[in-house]
């Protein structure tokens, strides 16, 4: 059986990047780099939404823990994680040490979750690699298990803004059958979806403008830093019921 492409591309990207690097450096750089500068600033744009510490969250594309560490010692309620790379939510088991949290491998599309169980249901840098017919499929099971009330956030890349430009160039400049997809969407796209899901754009965010409000001083790996406000460099959506 032919395995989906997203699980095929990034479980041999995972397996070379533990070849190269020491497992830390390995699971950073496979959801990207910059793993506690990225994980903060997830976590602060949640409490921006309104996340309190009972409330429920289904973390699809969890990663290496990102989110999860920055949220372990703040969340009381149910946490769930799921990813397509066991070494990677396993790695984020470990390091949140949660005994109250899953953590399990993604199912294709599908949030294997109860109807109106969760309060957040967040996918960052997921949809930047999924078919737009994966994206609606998983819309589609992220409103399922939403509570009246709760919200979707997904980060997605947009051709409007230059500073996705170059993800775009490199995409083209890479010719290899088996790398990782880069997917952009478009904001009529993200409200058509929505009218079809019955769902409300509550929020759109510029990736490349501060709209994060920070509790602490974001540093990146290149020793930059954010202070005051941020964003995450990919553009952001926040869907309703």
């Amino acid at each position: 059986m032919k395995l989906p492409h997203f699980l095929t591309s990034y479980l041999k990207q995972s397996k070379e990047l533990l070849e190269a690097h020491d497992e830390s450096r390995a699971m950073s750089l496979a959801v990207g780099g910059d793993f506690e500068a990225v994980g903060v600033l997830e976590f602060c744009l949640l409490r921006q939404l309104g996340l309190e510490p009972g409330h429920n969250v289904i973390d699809v594309g969890c990663g290496s823990g990102r989110l999860a560490v920055q949220l372990k010692d703040y969340l009381t309620g149910p946490y769930v994680g799921i990813d397509v790379v066991p070494e990677l939510y396993e790695y984020a088991q470990r390091l949140c040490n949660r005994d109250d949290w899953r953590f399990y491998s993604a199912p294709g599309t599908s949030i294997p979750e109860p109807d109106a169980s969760a309060d957040f249901v967040t996918f960052f840098s997921v949809f930047t690699h999924l078919q737009h017919e994966e994206t609606y499929r998983y819309l589609q099971e992220a409103k399922r298990v939403l509570k009246p009330g709760g919200k979707i956030v997904f980060s997605f890349l947009e051709f409007r803004l230059p500073s996705h430009w170059f993800i775009f160039e490199n995409s083209v400049k890479d010719e290899r059958q088996d790398k990782v997809l880069n997917q952009f969407m478009d904001r009529d796209m993200i409200h058509a979806f929505a009218k079809h899901l019955d769902l409300k754009v509550a929020e759109m965010h510029d990736g490349h403008l501060p709209h994060i409000q920070l509790d602490r001083v974001v540093r990146w790996d290149n020793g930059s830093e954010m202070n005051g406000s941020g964003y995450l460099g990919q553009s952001v959506a926040v869907l309703t019921v």
